[in-house]
């Protein structure tokens, strides 16, 4: 009955393997949940300010401000790449960094210095591992993500922009478009390029008080920040989708296995049963010759 024994052991390794993965699919439900909460409410006011910035901006406007600046020639970009700090979520670490080598790659093939700042644990060990430089490297920020996580995360880029030490800034996070759907992304946040909206190529008049200057001037930053911390939490968003789906296709397959080592141990056992039938018929037919 060894085997029987052996199977019996590997079915409650099994079962008990199935308890962890189905606590942490419901955990990953749960948190995802609440951070597709948090994106839905980040995207209305991310539109709202760039309905704003798309009808103040005019091209006069864009040679007074720094974060404005388009340089005539890009020498140095900063290259933030958003990662998790905790694995078990399937591909999602593993396409981000993808994304972010591509973009780091087709940047220095052009000739372009490239800073990384990495925040969470997974690309910072990749990226050490390869025996990158670090420029920053953050894993402090959590899965639930703040304003001033973000602000934290994009001033220091921001001042340095301004003052000319770097050329753009571009930020490689995972888009949040459902929960079986977030593709990794690298958008460009500095310098600020004014998005287009349903009329804001309309000639309108407009009533500015405060002037344009001033409300630019509040705006850019704010508009920034915003763009760094819509990327903070769909990623965090992302990372708990498929934190989901990697733990209900684990717990799925530990169903499967289950069935299918409950039927061999049946198997065997009856077949063990059957041997000793047959001993023992045979032991009486002997006695009784």
């Amino acid at each position: 009955m060894a085997k029987g024994r052996e199977l019996k052991g590997r079915i409650k390794s099994v079962e008990n393997t199935r308890k962890i993965t189905r606590t942490m699919e419901m955990v990953a439900t749960s948190k995802m949940k609440r951070a597709a909460d948090r994106v839905s409410s980040a995207r209305p006011y991310a539109l709202a300010l760039g309905e704003v910035l798309s009808h103040v901006y005019t091209p006069e406007l864009a040679e007074r401000f720094p974060l404005l600046r388009r340089p005539a020639q890009i020498k140095k970009v900063a290259l933030v790449v958003l990662t998790a700090n905790r694995g078990l979520c399937g591909a999602f670490n593993t396409n981000l960094l993808r994304e972010a080598r591509a973009r780091l790659a087709e940047l220095e093939g052009k000739g372009i210095s490239v800073e990384l700042h990495i925040v969470g644990r997974k690309g910072i060990g990749f990226f050490k591992y390869l025996g990158r430089d670090l420029a920053s490297q953050r894993a402090d920020i959590s899965d639930k993500p703040t304003s001033a996580d973000a602000t934290s995360l994009i001033d220091t880029l921001m001042r340095r922009f301004a003052s000319g030490d770097l050329d753009a800034v571009h930020v490689t996070y995972a888009k949040y478009k459902s929960a079986l759907s977030t593709p990794p992304a690298t958008e460009q946040v500095l310098p600020v390029v004014a998005p287009t909206t349903a009329g804001a190529g309309l000639s309108r008049d407009f009533i500015l008080a405060p002037s344009a200057d001033e409300i630019l001037e509040a705006l850019l930053p704010l508009y920034v920040r915003n763009t760094v911390y819509r990327a903070l939490v769909e990623t965090a968003a992302g990372e708990q989708g498929a934190r989901r789906t990697a733990m209900k296709n684990a717990t799925d397959n530990a169903t499967e296995m289950l069935q299918l080592l409950k039927r061999t141990y049946n198997s065997a056992r009856q077949a063990q049963i059957t041997q000793e039938i047959a001993e023992i018929v045979g032991g009486a037919s002997a006695l009784q010759g």
